[in-house]
Parts: C-alpha cells; sequence; structure tokens
C-alpha cells in the first residue's frame, strides 16, 4: 500500500539512508517479535483476554525503564501500575479459557513493544522522516525480517495445508478477511501517526484507552465469549489503570516522548 502511495504521489517519498535502516533494525525485531506473540496469543486465548493482558504493558515500560536503563519514576507513577497489574491478575485467574501459551504470548509481545518504544525513542531522534513513513518503513523491514523465519519455522507446505483447511471451515471470505484485516490495522496505523501533531498527548492517551475498551467489549459480543462478573471487573481495573498512567506519565514526560509511548 505505502509503495504505491509512494510511486504515486499520494505520501511523500521518505529520503533514507544505511543508517536510517541501520538505527531502525532493533526497532523492527521487536516490533517482529510483538506482532508475532500476540498473534500467538490471540490463537490460543479469546480476543478480548490478549487486550485485557495488553493493557498492563505501561508497568513493563516502568519495570524495564527503573532496572535496565536507570531512570526514575514519581511515586505517582507506580501507583498507577497497581490497578494495572492487580485488574491483570484479577482476569487471568478469572478467565474461563485460560490458556498458558496464550498468556505468555500476551505478556511477550508486552516485553517486546516495550523494547520497540525504548528503540525507537533513541533511534529516531532527530530523524526527519515522517510518522506515516516511518511506520511504513518499520513494517517493510519487520517482514524482510520474519520471511526466513517463516518459511523455516512453517514453509509453503503448511501454508498450504492451514489455508486449505481455512478455505474449507470458513469459506472463500477467508481471503477478504484477511484483505481487509491488512489494510485497517495499516490504516489504524497510519491514521494514529497522522494524528499525533495535530491533537494533544492527553486527547491521545483517552482515544488510546476507549480504544482498548471498545476492542474488548466489541469481541466479547462479537465472538459470544463467556464473561464472569469478576474477570469483567478486573477488564476494567486494568483499563482504568491504564488510562491513569497515561495522564500521571504527562506530568514529567515531554509531551513528544509521552505522544510516541502513548501511540505505541
Amino acid at each position: 500500500m505505502m509503495l504505491i502511495s509512494w510511486a504515486t504521489r499520494i505520501a511523500e517519498t521518505p529520503k533514507t539512508d544505511f543508517e536510517f535502516w541501520k538505527t531502525l533494525f532493533p526497532v523492527a525485531v521487536a516490533h517482529t517479535i510483538g506482532h508475532v506473540a500476540a498473534t500467538v496469543s490471540m490463537s490460543k486465548v479469546a480476543v478480548s483476554f490478549t487486550h485485557i493482558i495488553k493493557s498492563g504493558e505501561p508497568a513493563f515500560s516502568v519495570l524495564v525503564s527503573r532496572f535496565l536503563l536507570g531512570e526514575t519514576f514519581p511515586a505517582s507513577v507506580y501507583l498507577s501500575l497497581v490497578p494495572i497489574i492487580g485488574g491483570c491478575a484479577l482476569a487471568a485467574v478469572t478467565e474461563l479459557n485460560f490458556n498458558m501459551i496464550g498468556f505468555m504470548g500476551a505478556m511477550i509481545s508486552n516485553l517486546a513493544f516495550v523494547f520497540r518504544n525504548i528503540f525507537s525513542k533513541r533511534g529516531m531522534k532527530g530523524k526527519s522522516v515522517s510518522g506515516m513513513n516511518y511506520y511504513a518503513c518499520l513494517s517493510m523491514l519487520s517482514l524482510v525480517i520474519l520471511t526466513p523465519f517463516a518459511i523455516a519455522v512453517e514453509g509453503p507446505q503448511m501454508w498450504a495445508a492451514g489455508f486449505q483447511k481455512a478455505l474449507s471451515d470458513i469459506g472463500p471470505q477467508i481471503v477478504w478477511w484477511m484483505a481487509a484485516q491488512s489494510v485497517f490495522y495499516h490504516l489504524y496505523n497510519q491514521v494514529s501517526y497522522m494524528s499525533l501533531d495535530e491533537i494533544s498527548p492527553l486527547t491521545f492517551s483517552i482515544g488510546n484507552t476507549m480504544k482498548r475498551i471498545s476492542v474488548i467489549v466489541s469481541s466479547i459480543i462479537i465472538f459470544h465469549t463467556p464473561v464472569q462478573p469478576v474477570n469483567a471487573l478486573g477488564a476494567a481495573i486494568a483499563v482504568l489503570g491504564t488510562f491513569l498512567y497515561s495522564q500521571v506519565s504527562l506530568t514529567f514526560q515531554a509531551p513528544c516522548s509521552s505522544r510516541t509511548e502513548n501511540m505505541f
């Protein structure tokens, strides 16, 4: 999609060099691991449960920054992690269809995305590539990284068998579902990056929280996921904690870095 956009001049072609791609490489590695782990998680547990656990990403961010990077945070930030961790733990304990692989996939995804954010913030300082083009380059490099591993681990024969099973279980519309997923996921990220310079960090963090809520609620409705009241309470507490963290973080981070973290 972005190659077509660049070729037709719908979007400005980014000016990159070897140093840019070298800096982008660790970001793309973390990006790839995060998305693969999240996909594995959603193949094992309910979509809503994966997103509940992924709402705990701020806790990983603070812990990694504190113990690996030596950064310090005010007490209010640590306090905002209590409902996030508590809510995720409550949701995990009361999940009716709990699966350890699915749970660990979501946790690994959280950790990978935290490192992606760190590498991105450190490596992109002073770079003139726009947010939309940055995400496009990140996705392309991630594809290059993932392809050889996908061939080695699965390979064309397994892909063909899996696709045939999907066709028999779901029907020809699986092709349209895959195409729609790809297009809408890209547009979601593209619009998010484009909005960063148009709205305040507070507005964006509120929107990000509402996105998480809408994904959890809509997936429960669409997939008829059984939810216990205690499980729903855990999800609500975790999402609320994420919102509180995003508000507290705005008080000690520069606007630019806040926007970057909230975006990811």
